[in-house]
């Protein structure tokens, strides 16, 4: 077809690329244009990342039926299908519609029978393409005779069995099969197809295979690359055969046993990745440095690296270099010959001394990468590091370096990563770090660093200075980075309240636990929202919460532990639907928890419940506990820790637990970490027996409230509980038998209740310790007293008057006794409050204090009694005397 103004109708162009593509003009001679020699119509059409808007079926471009090649790469169609009419251009040939935001199922019925021309066929990178049926795809390659290479990365064949891939042609010469998501085992076949060069397969997590064994010497294979994929078993010998072979990527596979010796033969690899494979033995540096074509080398994970004797072994043409956790305990001088390094990792290693002072001299133009992390480096981070102008990222992390953060570290124009977290540095942060105008990755935390908060760059999207020495209040010029992602400020010495123009942010995470800050939480939480954790623990905040929280539909962590909270429970929050963790441990919080809204299924994925240590009163929330689906068997989910993403950088969730009797910090939170933890508040009522339905419950303690009742049988059907504590209740009957059948309980503290009867045996209950204490009617092994004796020897249960005013009293002073003193001073009930309040105390103290303390009011209530008979009597007497 002649040019005409077929090409002129197309989506819309998005720059001015097609200047010379002007009516009345020969389109042969416009750009992206080829015509046939001889003819006036169009055989190819170069249109690569020009273009944008959808492309329909009825485009014009499908008039061109005499095309042969059609380069469509690179543009922005918008979620268009891939067009069956394209089946109508039966004379291409070479077909590239690769990165151009295509979407739905590729139309393989359709073009099969009419583009058996192609050579070159391109489809990749449109994550949202898919290869639905695999009898249509077979029947698609076996109609591609001519086919040379096919490029199909990043499109979802996770449908598609990999055996239909036997069906290639002979001439292929490239199968790119990159991130497809296929799984089961690739065909062993493909290997010896005569013609291949480039064999692809990485990222295809769930692709099982293995390399041939034997007759695999007269392949032509330039690239071969298995990595992160299930390909197991030996590298055979017979890889040395192929002397052709450029780039050999096996990292992060399943491949065992050692490292061929012949691999050595391979002079012309350009590229090797040998890291994360489970491989024995030591790679030889002197054997690897025969690769002299090498430009970049992988080795990380079980490899141990022989140095050599000698610095003069060099790699000419060594551009990327990665020697993670090769078990180095010396600096690899060897380095000191690389002149074109630009991207050098020593992460995970030993290495101990100072940083070589060369290093920014050596590689001052060309070093773009550069990761010295976890290892044992140490003094100060040497000033000629400044030197390094085109540096991009630079991580010395988790070292034991001191001193000083250069002042120069600001004339990085173009480093967007700076980790100097986990070391020893200390002083004030250098100004000129707001000058990096390109960086959006800064990790200072875990360091000695001081005065005030340093102010990121606008840009900064990753921002952390925890756990170090900073003061002072949070300036609002920080919410001028309004890129901000993760915003973690944690375990300084920060104070004043929290800036109400924190509302310009949209990050995923705000931690600003543990500083000194006061005032009212603000209400910043607006609609839309991306905030995934919220950690205001272990602050000096009062007031109420605020109510925008509930627009934070995306929040899984919200800790407000530790401050000086008062309010009602927030009901409110049981419509967040994604709301894994709830702390609102130790603040002033009071009333009924009860669900007053209208929501049917509250806090669906809950796992940790924490509201110990407040003032709430009443029956235990019963609904909420009945609603906790996520701790239920049939919300099982797959085993895995809570954290947020960041392109290379991570931000991990941590909450403070009590944990079989001890506070500790989860510095990693398991998705499948169950626990509901309502102990120290006035809590009355029965158990629920519904609590037994919570089957992945791993921890329950509901100790130092006022339940009553017995202890529900359901309780044995917890059969993940780890620890259980009930303690200082007035819990009477007897112990279920369940609770020794439960083989996963390490702790259990039912002590100071009124519990009776015979204690259940099993292998559990001998491994417990004093768990049954304060309960006088309880009988039987661990406990001195043998049950079966004369039932007057034993203590007479409570009654409902003295023993549970005594009770009570006992609860209620073990709470109060800061403020009363009972007679003794007001230190000394300080004194007594703290000893009983204090988690680590030892309990016989603790016991000793409180029954001295019963004796006291006992002593004084007997008074009080004689007093009320004594003045009765008188004025009984007064009454006879005067006749009244």
């Amino acid at each position: 077809m002649p040019c005409s103004s077929s090409v002129n109708h197309l989506p819309s162009q998005v720059m001015p690329k097609t200047a010379s593509w002007k009516n009345g003009t020969n389109c042969c001679s416009w750009d992206g244009v080829t015509c046939h020699m001889s003819k006036d119509y169009v055989i190819g059409l170069d249109l690569s990342s020009w273009l944008q808007g959808a492309l329909h079926s009825n485009s014009t471009l499908f008039l061109l039926r005499n095309l042969q090649r059609l380069n469509l790469a690179g543009n922005n169609f918008t979620g268009s299908p891939i067009s069956s009419r394209f089946g109508i251009l039966t004379g291409l040939a070479h077909l590239n519609l690769s990165g151009s935001s295509f979407s739905g199922i590729i139309p393989l019925e359709m073009m099969s029978h009419h583009l058996s021309s192609l050579i070159s066929l391109d489809l990749s990178f449109s994550q949202y393409l898919t290869i639905e049926e695999d009898r249509s795809f077979r029947r698609f390659i076996s109609n591609l005779t001519q086919l040379r290479e096919l490029t199909l990365d990043y499109i979802d064949m996770s449908r598609i069995s990999p055996t239909s891939l036997t069906n290639l042609s002979s001439t292929l010469t490239s199968l790119r099969l990159d991130g497809c998501r296929l799984q089961g085992t690739f065909p062993i076949n493909i290997f010896h197809l005569p013609n291949l060069c480039i064999l692809s397969l990485f990222d295809n997590s769930n692709l099982m295979g293995a390399l041939p064994q034997t007759n695999w010497s007269s392949s032509p294979l330039v690239r071969l690359s298995l990595s992160f994929t299930k390909f197991q078993g030996p590298i055979p010998d017979s890889v040395g055969n192929f002397t052709s072979l450029e780039y050999l990527h096996l990292d992060g596979s399943k491949f065992t046993g050692s490292v061929p010796p012949t691999l050595w033969n391979l002079d012309r690899l350009s590229s090797l990745r040998l890291g994360g494979i489970n491989l024995s033995g030591t790679v030889d540096f002197d054997m690897l440095a025969r690769l002299k074509y090498l430009e970049d080398l992988y080795l990380w994970g079980n490899l141990n690296l022989m140095l050599p004797n000698n610095g003069n072994r060099s790699f000419p043409r060594l551009k990327e270099l990665i020697l993670s956790g090769v078990n180095l305990t010396e600096f690899p001088y060897f380095l000191s010959s690389l002149e074109e390094l630009e991207w050098l990792n020593l992460y995970g290693n030993k290495i101990s001394g100072p940083i070589p002072e060369w290093f920014g001299r050596m590689w001052s133009k060309t070093m773009i990468i550069l990761d010295l992390s976890s290892n044992n480096f140490t003094g100060e981070i040497p000033s000629s590091i400044c030197q390094l102008s085109s540096l991009s990222d630079l991580s010395f992390s988790d070292n034991r370096l001191n001193g000083t953060i250069p002042r120069c570290l600001g004339n990085f124009s173009n480093v967007s990563y700076l980790d100097l977290s986990h070391n020893q540095l200390q002083g004030p942060l250098p100004r000129s770090l707001a000058n990096c105008t390109s960086l959006w990755n800064l990790d200072l935390a875990n360091n000695n660093l001081d005065g005030p908060l340093p102010i990121p760059p606008p840009t900064v999207s990753f921002y952390s200075v925890a756990n170090n020495k900073f003061s002072g209040d949070i300036p609002h010029q920080l919410c001028n980075a309004t890129q901000l992602d993760m915003v973690n400020l944690s375990n300084n010495s920060l104070t004043d309240s929290i800036p109400h123009c924190f509302i310009n942010l949209r990050p995923s995470v705000l931690d600003l636990r543990a500083n000194k800050l006061v005032g009212h939480i603000p209400n910043i939480f607006f609609s839309g929202n991306d905030l995934r954790t919220i950690r205001l623990s272990q602050n000096r905040l009062e007031g109420t919460l605020p109510r925008s929280l509930v627009n934070c539909k995306n929040l899984e962590v919200l800790d407000l532990s530790e401050n000086k909270l008062e309010d009602r429970f927030p009901y409110w929050l049981d419509t967040l639907p994604n709301l894994q963790v709830l702390d609102l441990r130790s603040n002033k919080l009071r009333g009924l928890i009860n669900s007053f809204g209208k929501n049917n299924h509250p806090f669906p994925k809950l796992h940790i419940f924490d509201l110990s240590d407040n003032k709430f009163y009443g029956h235990l929330p019963a609904k909420y506990i009945a609603n906790f689906i996520a701790m239920k068997d049939k919300a099982r989910s797959a085993s895995q820790y809570m954290w947020v993403n960041h392109s290379q950088a991570t931000y991990q969730d941590s909450v403070m637990v009590v944990m079989k009797g001890f506070t500790i910090e989860l510095v990693r939170i398991l998705s499948v970490f169950m626990t509901i933890d309502l102990s120290r508040n006035f809590f009355g009522g029965d158990i629920p027996k519904l609590i037994g339905d919570l089957k992945l419950l791993k921890g329950l303690n509901l100790s130092h409230n006022n339940l009553t009742g017995k202890v529900p049988s359901s309780v044995g059907n917890l059969t993940n509980l780890e620890w259980l504590d009930l303690s200082s209740n007035k819990l009477n009957g007897q112990i279920p038998k369940g609770l020794a059948d439960l083989t996963m309980l390490t702790w259990l503290n039912l002590s100071d209740n009124h519990l009776e009867g015979l204690i259940p045996q099993g292998r559990q209950f001998d491994t417990f310790n004093h768990p049954f204490d304060g309960n006088p009617r309880l009988c039987g092994y661990p406990l001195p007293n043998a049950c079966g004796t004369d039932e007057q020897q034993l203590p007479p249960s409570t009654s409902s008057g003295d023993g549970e005013e005594k009770a009570q009293f006992g609860h209620w002073i073990e709470w109060w006794v800061v403020a009363m003193g009972y007679g003794c001073g007001i230190s000394f009930g300080i004194s007594t409050g703290y000893i009983m309040l204090e988690t680590r105390r030892p309990k016989w103290l603790v016991r000793k204090v409180e029954r001295w303390l019963m004796r006291m009011v006992e002593r004084k209530r007997r008074k009080k009694k004689t007093r009320s008979k004594k003045n009765a009597a008188q004025r009984n007497h007064a009454r006879r005397s005067t006749g009244g």
